[in-house]
């Protein structure tokens, strides 16, 4: 954007940062603090302010139409496209067409043209479907090739998709049981601490549960981590993982979907991850 008068000065955004310069044109190292409060000064902060906001909410949006396996309207991508916001937060996921089969890494949006991919073969393709599907990378049957297809090309994906942490339902799985305990016990010297490491890592708490919700085959499933009904300064642990349906009723295992469970278990495994291990260590 261009230079806007702010008294003896000219301010503009450069790189998301509100820069000056004086009458003679010299660029300044800093906004001179007389002119910190100079109206275009704060409007420019202000709009700043703004600019991360809605990148992160871009960002946030189309994670969750990925962890929800959403199928997208063609239209609200080419829509969208333009914003520079929203083109960082799509550009270089990987599109699979209705078959499930991968169709490339999305490049472009254009309402004559299509969405523009690099497909498997490194070469440029068009394609118009009615729908964009953006999967979670548990439904990749060769997402360790497509990993590796994606450093090949410098891929840099914004939203984590290709290089999101997966967990696959082991084979050996008891199917009836109705939790999983394999990141429970982990300690955390205050409940608090526990309740900080679940907001820090984006995930709500209700009714003393970390939950993750995931839409798949058309039913909502939540994955539940006990971590304490208030935040107190008494010690705590989380506790196993539950997945309930829509009407809070506890799930099989069994009964768990593929997307469902990864981000279940990823959501545990965060949460394990950030236990004090010095106590661990003592205790050993």
């Amino acid at each position: 954007m261009g230079w806007v008068s702010a008294g003896d000065y000219e301010v503009a955004l450069d790189d998301g940062k509100v820069v000056c310069r004086n009458a003679a044109g010299r660029r300044l190292k800093s906004v001179p603090s007389k002119i910190a409060d100079h109206a275009a000064v704060v409007g420019l902060r202000q709009l700043t302010e703004w600019l991360e906001r809605h990148e992160r909410q871009c960002l946030a949006d189309v994670e969750r139409w990925m962890v929800r396996s959403l199928p997208v309207p063609f239209a609200v991508v080419v829509g969208v496209w333009a914003d520079p916001a929203w083109q960082a937060a799509l550009r270089d996921l990987v599109v699979t067409g209705a078959d499930g089969e991968v169709a490339g890494f999305l490049r472009d949006a254009d309402p004559e043209r299509g969405l523009g991919l690099v497909d498997l073969d490194g070469d440029s393709v068009r394609i118009t479907p009615d729908l964009v599907r953006l999967p979670h990378p548990v439904l990749l049957d060769d997402l360790e090739e497509l990993r590796e297809f994606a450093a090949e090309l410098e891929v840099t994906q914004r939203a984590q998709q290709l290089f999101r942490e997966v967990w696959h339902r082991p084979a050996a799985l008891d199917a009836g049981a109705d939790s999983v305990e394999e990141y429970a016990g982990g300690r955390f010297k205050e409940q608090r601490f526990l309740h900080g490491r679940a907001s820090q890592l984006g995930y709500r708490v209700r009714g003393g549960n970390a939950v993750c919700s995931v839409l798949e085959d058309d039913r909502t499933v939540e994955a539940r981590v006990w971590v304490g009904d208030y935040e107190g300064y008494e010690e705590s642990e989380t506790g196993p993982l539950v997945f309930t349906d829509d009407a809070g009723r506890v799930l099989k295992l069994g009964q768990v979907g593929p997307v469902a469970w990864s981000e279940g278990m990823r959501m545990a495994a965060a949460l394990y991850a950030g236990r004090d291990i010095e106590d661990e260590e003592r205790a050993a």
